[in-house]
C-alpha cells in the first residue's frame, strides 16, 4: 500500500495535478488486513485527470482499471452514498487516498460474484464483523438504485447464497 501511495504522490508531483483516489480490489483487501493476496493492477475510482493517471501508470507498466464512477462497472449500482462512506487512508496537499467502506466493498464483490470475490467478501465480513442484516440492507439499497434489469434477479440470488455462507461461517465460530 505504501508503494502505491508513493507512486500516486509521484504522479501528483510530476504532473502538478490534484487527485482523489478510492482504491478497490486487491489493494483495498491489503488495507483491510488480508495478507498474501497479491494483485497486479490498480482498481480505483478517480476524481482528477483519469487519462493522465492511466498514461502515467501505463508508462511504468502498471495495469490499471480506473473509472470516475465505479457504480457503472455493473448493472447493479453501488449503494447510494458509498463515496461519502469511503475511509480516508492518506491525505497530502494534492492527494487523497481512500478505500471503500467494508460493507460497500462486500457489495462491490457480490456484484461480480466469482469464487475469489466470495472469498474476499467473506474475509471482510469476518474481519469487520458485518452482520447478515447489514449486508441485506446494503444489497437492497444497491438494488433500489439500479436500473431495472434481469441481472437484479441473479444478484438477489447471489446475495442469498452469500448470506448462507456468512451464517455458516458465524456458526463455525461458536
Amino acid at each position: 500500500m505504501k508503494s502505491v501511495i508513493e507512486l500516486l504522490k509521484q504522479y501528483t508531483s510530476e504532473e502538478h495535478k490534484s487527485l482523489k483516489v478510492t482504491l478497490l480490489g486487491g489493494l483495498a483487501l491489503h488495507y483491510y488486513g488480508m495478507k498474501g493476496r497479491s494483485t497486479i493492477d490498480i482498481d480505483a475510482e478517480i476524481e482528477g485527470d483519469l487519462e493522465a493517471l492511466f498514461c502515467f501508470l501505463k508508462a511504468r507498466n502498471i495495469p490499471s482499471d480506473l473509472s470516475e464512477n465505479i457504480s457503472g462497472w455493473s448493472v447493479i449500482a453501488m449503494p447510494p452514498g458509498y463515496q461519502d462512506r469511503a475511509m480516508k487512508i492518506h491525505q497530502s496537499a494534492q492527494l487523497e487516498v481512500r478505500v471503500l467502506d467494508p460493507k460497500d466493498f462486500v457489495i462491490a464483490k457480490l456484484r461480480r460474484f466469482t469464487e475469489e470475490d466470495i472469498e474476499d467478501a467473506l474475509f471482510v465480513v469476518k474481519k469487520y464483523q458485518i452482520k447478515p442484516g447489514e449486508i441485506s440492507l446494503s444489497a437492497e439499497a444497491a438494488t433500489q438504485s439500479s436500473i431495472k434489469d434481469t441481472m437484479l434477479f441473479l444478484f438477489k440470488k447471489n446475495v442469498d447464497i452469500f448470506l448462507e455462507k456468512v451464517k455458516k461461517m458465524e456458526k463455525g465460530k461458536s
